[in-house]
């Protein structure tokens, strides 16, 4: 417990520290991708924002499940780590970012952190977090970790959230 919330206040540190939305070339592409710390204004790149703005317009968000947990979400410190070369976070990323504004999140408590294909950053942000596949979304209660999607959703992104946050 201590060894976390220490992690998690030199993450702090480092995040404020760093350069946000960093554009790399990927080596395996030659296109560009994102690295390190960033946040959403990072998908309004047109590198991006092709499937960005097209996952989030079409998917059909399931309201009803988002009331279920958006009050017990509101305490809740959300990380995603993600690769924007990777079509598994190009999907759902978009589409958490939806349920996220339905329930009024506020995005001061989340973390955007980008990640090459090795899953690491030039600043070793997610070397901690256990990082296996991409996207993982990892979600923290009181600085203890409560449940994490990984890849893909084990039924809809909604459902894993209300059996995550409603516990």
């Amino acid at each position: 417990m201590k060894k976390l919330i220490l992690f998690l206040l030199i993450l702090s540190a480092v995040i404020y520290a760093q350069e946000k939305n960093k554009l790399v070339t990927d080596e395996n592409s030659g296109k560009p991708m994102l690295i390190g710390l960033c946040d959403r204004t990072a998908f309004a790149d047109t590198n991006f924002s092709w499937w960005f703005n097209s996952e989030y317009e079409y998917y059909p968000a399931d309201s009803t499940a988002v009331t279920r947990f958006s009050k017990k979400l509101q305490d809740v410190k959300i990380t995603i780590v993600m690769g924007t070369w990777c079509s598994d976070s190009r999907r759902e990323v978009p589409r958490f970012y939806k349920i996220l504004d339905q329930a009024s999140f506020n995005t001061q408590n989340l973390t955007l952190i980008c990640v090459d294909r090795n899953k690491t950053t030039p600043d070793n942000l997610v070397e901690k977090l256990d990082i296996k596949l991409v996207p993982t979304i990892i979600f923290f209660r009181d600085d203890k970790e409560i449940g994490r999607i990984v890849e893909t959703p084990k039924e809809t992104l909604e459902t894993d959230l209300v059996k995550i946050i409603v516990k």
